[in-house]
């Protein structure tokens, strides 16, 4: 452990199990205090009953961020709070399926969650972290990014996840100079609850293609553990890199 994350209070969403749940062990592990989000009380409590025990400092404060509503609450509710690094990791792979067949409603909460949330957060914490002087937010991405036609039947999400790039990047450009800094991170693929749901899915809803894609990777043990994806992110934290797409596999 370091003294870097000392004193430093990190909001994480999506933190009841997963990626997010990962990146918030590794962080209060490295002294940080740690504010979990999550719609999951009994895996927040849980997470937060961890680190706890571990001698480290969570509080956990349940939100549905698939709702502008939800998005603005937690954002209210956290902001009593100086919060210096912001992990906007909650996020949603529905709706699946044929883009013809895709609700309408479905793909506008996909956008609300993937997307507007993270604004949402960073916008309400953004002001507070410049006055500062020093600020660290990270919007967990995707690496379909790089290739979106890779994931046929996954349109909402691979559209959700270029889209918080491209935020990501404008707004690096925005605080540039500020002692804040603004990146994307692609995790790679790890086991998920999510991977298993989309596994687990009938092939004839989301699609051959996607079914087999989830199914293989599975099979080939070419997951990543959630533990070893975190860890590669929360070392970038010490950095001063703005406006960057990190990737699990790039060198550190």
């Amino acid at each position: 452990m370091t003294d870097f994350f000392q004193g430093k209070t990190a909001l994480i969403t999506g933190a009841g199990r997963g990626i997010g749940q990962a990146i918030a062990l590794h962080l209060a592990r490295e002294g940080a205090a740690v504010i979990l989000a999550a719609r999951s009380t009994d895996q927040l409590a849980a997470t937060v009953t961890r680190i706890t025990a571990a001698g480290g400092e969570a509080v956990a404060v349940p939100a549905d961020l698939s709702t502008i509503d939800g998005a603005r609450h937690l954002r209210d509710a956290v902001t009593v709070r100086t919060i210096d690094i912001l992990i906007n990791n909650a996020a949603v792979v529905e709706p699946l399926g044929a883009t013809t067949t895709v609700p309408l409603d479905d793909f506008q909460t996909a956008l609300t969650l993937n997307v507007v949330a993270p604004l949402t957060l960073t916008a309400g914490l953004l002001p507070g972290m410049i006055a500062r002087g020093w600020g660290r937010v990270v919007n967990i991405s995707s690496g379909i990014v790089g290739r979106p036609g890779n994931m046929i039947g996954g349109n909402a999400y691979a559209t959700s996840k270029a889209a918080l790039e491209a935020h990501t990047q404008n707004l690096a450009a925005e605080v540039e100079g500020t002692g804040v800094t603004v990146n994307a991170y692609r995790p790679g693929s790890v086991d998920t609850a999510m991977q298993e749901w989309i596994r687990n899915q009938d092939p004839t809803r989301i699609g051959e293609t996607l079914s087999t894609r989830f199914r293989h990777g599975h099979e080939t043990g070419a997951l990543l553990t959630p533990d070893l994806s975190a860890a590669t992110l929360v070392v970038r934290l010490s950095g001063t890199g703005n406006g960057e797409i990190w990737d699990v596999s790039d060198p550190q």
